[in-house]
């Protein structure tokens, strides 16, 4: 049996996931923004992590998906950590 706890940050975290990736495209520019220099395509890219962070999200409720969506959401993080990086160190606001 899946405790409350367990559903519950299952929630939170699929509605934070899912609301990010809509505001990748209701504002893509603060995103595009962070995008390091190097990287090619700014918007793509931030139009690209919004579909994985949109998908990662609603698969955490599909039984079938969960694990794959758990591990491409990791992926999804690892990914888009240089842009943390880049706005930390650019003081990007």
């Amino acid at each position: 049996m899946v405790s409350i706890l367990k559903l519950t940050v299952r929630l939170l975290l699929s509605l934070l996931f899912v609301a990010a990736g809509v505001a990748h495209f209701r504002s893509p520019q603060p995103f595009a923004k962070i995008v390091p220099p190097m990287l090619p395509a700014p918007y793509l890219l931030v139009y690209l992590s919004g579909v994985f962070e949109i998908l990662g999200g609603i698969g955490l409720w599909i039984p079938v998906a969960r694990q794959v969506a758990c591990w491409g959401l990791v992926a999804l993080l690892i990914a888009v950590f240089p842009a943390n990086i880049y706005m930390a160190v650019a003081g990007i606001k």
